[in-house]
């Protein structure tokens, strides 16, 4: 049995801890990945003591010259790509397909940032005085702890990885206990890419012992989490008494909205993988499927059709198993109508991971809570609506703002729900779920906090603004007096 250690300062060591923890395959628990190490706060301070005293030479080094080692770092995720998702497919459980998405987007992320190390502009303003110059630089943030989760074990941790690689900084990562093979693959990558030691560092753990020390230390100036809202509120508190900047991207409770005027097989298949990609374990998926009560009964039997045809892949693990299935518990409680699964699936040889059936609600009504909580497994929630209006009202009627999607003909209903769906990503005629490297993702409400990840928009997490003042006039001069 393989053995992993920390990354810290370029160098594997093992935690001070001396405990380790087992990362085991969820379609197969009796598979072991490898020993883990179970850090504490020791391994924290040692690793951001290396991002510490790394930051000087980096921070300093042209940005251009950061790009090429991002650069690089693509090129040897393309290399190792099938070999990467492989190990993704037994450590998370996705299918292959989805994993080599899954490092596809990493690459993706990857060459974006790198092109930034070229531009990372500010700009030139006019000022309102006579012979004086005004501009504006990006600057580093300083060194920031990064926690991820499981369910892109590779895709989310390059989200903020190269962003704060690109603007100067160092950087601490935290996966997930569940999936931390992955980020110690990518710190040996950048490695192999040229990446100076110091610069990124993996510390693997649990999150009240190596998590909660990584976002309480008192060098750590940025802290970037992505898991859900109880957890975020946490961290966003924490970091608010400490004082630092703090970027969360947190769960959503997404809505498909189907309007009688739609092309009801292309929302049929936008439903159904949305609903049940990733077994559902995606902060995107579509969660709830809201339709025109002139479709409702067409467009569930078409669903019902649909889903007899495909399999999910496993649960992360047994506690998120019995977390799906005490809100499924709930929801034939409230009354919801239970159309299929419903139960833990242990046929043939999937007794020996965590598998929970494809399962359908029915007449479900927008406050119970199967259709205000995120549940995060392979469970969808169909509500029946009378007009547009209370389309768009139901979708808002939840206390989180991620993904959103209509499908209608309409050209004045498509813009309008751009408009009126409360969500930091709408898509008009396709799934709730597809993010793409350069676009902004993010929510709003309990999603987040006001950051976007991805596209440039991240760069405004990872650098602070430093306004420049040049006053070649020869004499004091007083803004708005002179």
């Amino acid at each position: 049995m393989k053995i992993y250690k920390n990354f810290i300062n370029a160098e594997w060591s093992a935690s001070k801890s001396g405990k380790t923890f087992l990362d085991v395959n969820p379609a197969d628990r009796r598979d072991v990945i490898g020993v883990f190490q179970r850090s504490n706060a020791s391994d924290v301070a040692l690793a951001v003591r290396a991002a510490q005293e790394a930051l000087p030479d980096w921070s300093s080094m042209p940005a251009p010259k950061r790009a090429q080692i991002l650069f690089k770092s693509a090129q040897i995720l393309e290399e190792r790509k099938e070999e990467i998702a492989r190990l993704m497919t037994r450590e998370m459980g996705k299918v292959p397909k989805e994993t080599r998405a899954d490092v596809q987007e990493a690459i993706d992320t990857a060459y974006f940032f790198a092109g930034e190390g070229r531009r990372l502009y500010g700009q030139t303003i006019p000022s309102e005085l006579k012979n004086k110059l005004c501009f504006t630089v990006r600057r580093p943030v300083g060194v920031c702890g990064l926690i991820t989760p499981w369910n892109f074990p590779l895709a989310i941790p390059s989200w903020k990885v190269y962003p704060a690689l690109i603007c100067g900084n160092t950087a601490v990562l935290k996966p997930a206990e569940d999936t931390p093979l992955m980020s110690l693959l990518f710190a040996e990558i950048l490695l192999k890419a040229g990446l100076p030691p110091g610069v990124f560092n993996v510390i693997t753990g649990l999150g009240r012992e190596a998590g909660e020390p990584l976002v309480k230390h008192k060098d750590i100036r940025l802290v970037s989490f992505t898991g859900s809202s109880e957890v975020g509120s946490f961290i966003a508190s924490t970091c608010g008494k400490l004082l630092k900047k703090v970027s969360l991207e947190m769960g959503g409770k997404n809505a498909q909205i189907v309007m009688q005027d739609a092309d009801l097989d292309l929302a049929l298949n936008a439903a159904v993988w949305g609903a049940f990609a990733t077994s559902g374990q995606r902060c995107t998926a579509t969660s709830r499927i809201i339709l025109h009560e002139k479709i409702y009964d067409q467009f569930l039997k078409k669903f019902m059709n649909a889903v007899k045809k495909i399999e999910v892949g496993p649960i992360i693990n047994q506690k998120q198993l019995k977390r799906i299935h005490a809100y499924v518990l709930k929801g034939k409680k409230e009354g919801a109508r239970l159309l299929c699964g419903g139960g833990v699936d242990r046929e043939g040889n999937k007794k020996f991971g965590s598998f929970y059936k494809i399962t359908v609600f029915a007449n479900v009504k927008s406050r119970m809570t199967i259709a205000q909580e995120e549940i995060f497994g392979p469970v969808a929630c169909f509500i029946k609506v009378r007009d547009y209006e209370e389309a768009i009202r139901v979708a808002n009627d939840t206390a989180y703002g991620l993904s959103s999607s209509i499908f209608t003909r309409d050209l004045v209903k498509a813009v309008r729900s751009i408009e009126g769906i409360e969500a930091g990503i709408t898509y008009v005629n396709s799934s709730t779920i597809g993010a793409e490297a350069h676009l902004p993702f993010g929510g709003i409400k309990k999603t987040g906090n006001g950051h976007r990840e991805a596209g440039v928009t991240a760069l405004d997490i990872f650098s602070e603004w430093k306004t420049v003042n040049i006053d070649y006039s020869g004499r004091l001069q007083r803004a708005q007096m002179d």
